[in-house]
């Protein structure tokens, strides 16, 4: 059932580098349909819907390179829904923005905070850990969503977790990404979560945590708030935005908080962080092919194919693959890229390369 003061707000100001061709700087990770359905922002706008009622208690925020096209894809968005950050900040001052936009009509309002570009598998069950994390917020404690880790992996933060068998229980403290070893034994001890990046809170708890750990974010928001009672929000925003501190809302607020609450839900959940992700996702043939795109397997197994590239006329160009297995293939405007599935994460050293020597292709 919807719950009228709800309000969700999708940070899309990533940059999407693993993404390389296909991901640019005015079209990211998030504008993309990775996991062969529509694209990320708009999957995740959808399936938080059922929570809030209506597409006026949804907030995105995203930088000023992806606002038109993010308001191509969200047409049914308020303009005034979209927060268009001057400046690049982490997700801290994004976040307390956001609170802050709420607060001004109702501070007892829940916030609802999720990344534009992750994948869930178990849209019902997603929506249930939601419930549960809004009932832990209702009683002023700011919730997270861990979720049960299903292998030892390197590449997220973690939640660790006191002994509890509720639904909902304390956060004992955040974890940095571990090393394989610390990973092994996070797994095996089952006392931790992955953080993803999902946070739940009323509006005032939020502000009143970032008044107490990040004053200089605090200060901006009252000139924000002062600036926006006299009809010129966008003039403070390009005047101080950029000064706030650029750190991320784990360590600005959330690591530094008395009590976190965190519900450990099961919904088939990905960050979809690489090319490989994508493919393991992806709707695929009875050789492990992908099938999202135009293209013909011939003795070939296990392979991703995407074509980014714009239609001519009606089809695009056939992606011929004879005699290989477990390959990424993006197909663009302006690039190709081939790479091995297993090596799918080292495009960002392309991308490292390309700042130097073709920034016209970023």
């Amino acid at each position: 059932m919807p719950q009228r003061d709800v309000r969700v707000v999708i940070l899309a100001g990533g940059s999407g580098t693993r993404f390389w061709p296909a991901s640019r700087a005015a079209w990211p990770k998030q504008l993309l349909p990775l996991t062969g359905g529509g694209p990320m922002i708009l999957e995740t706008a959808e399936r938080i819907l059922p929570l809030t009622g209506g597409w006026d208690r949804i907030l995105v925020a995203g930088g000023k390179a992806t606002e038109g096209a993010t308001r191509a894809l969200l047409p049914d968005l308020p303009r005034q829904n979209l927060l268009v950050e001057p400046a690049a900040r982490n997700t801290a001052p994004c976040i307390a923005w956001a609170a802050a936009v709420v607060a001004r009509a109702n501070p007892e309002a829940i916030l609802i905070v999720l990344p534009s570009d992750h994948h869930v598998a178990d849209v019902a069950a997603f929506q249930r850990a939601l419930e549960l994390a809004i009932g832990a917020a209702r009683g002023g404690v700011i919730a997270t969503i861990g979720v049960r880790p299903t292998r030892p992996e390197t590449g997220f933060g973690y939640i660790e977790v006191g002994v509890s068998d509720g639904d909902v229980v304390d956060v004992v403290r955040f974890v940095e990404k571990p090393d394989r070893a610390r990973a092994e034994a996070f797994l095996a001890g089952g006392k931790h979560l992955w953080n993803a990046g999902m946070f739940i809170f009323r509006a005032k708890d939020m502000l009143s945590a970032v008044a107490t750990h990040l004053p200089e974010v605090a200060c901006a928001l009252d000139r924000f708030d002062a600036a926006a009672r006299e009809g010129r929000e966008a003039d403070a925003l390009e005047a101080h935005f950029a000064a706030m501190p650029n750190i991320s809302i784990d360590v600005g607020v959330m690591e530094k908080l008395d009590r976190i609450a965190v519900v450990p839900a099961e919904f088939g959940w990905s960050d979809v962080g690489s090319w490989e992700a994508a493919w393991e996702l992806a709707p695929k043939d009875a050789h492990g092919n992908s099938v999202g795109a135009d293209a013909m397997f011939i003795g070939a197994d296990s392979n991703h194919v995407v074509d980014s590239s714009s239609a001519a006329g009606t089809r695009k160009k056939l992606i011929v693959l004879v005699g290989v297995s477990d390959l990424v293939v993006v197909e663009t405007d302006e690039a190709l890229l081939v790479i091995p599935r297993a090596l799918a994460q080292d495009v960002r050293s392309v991308v490292e390369r390309l700042k130097i020597e073709r920034p016209d292709l970023l």
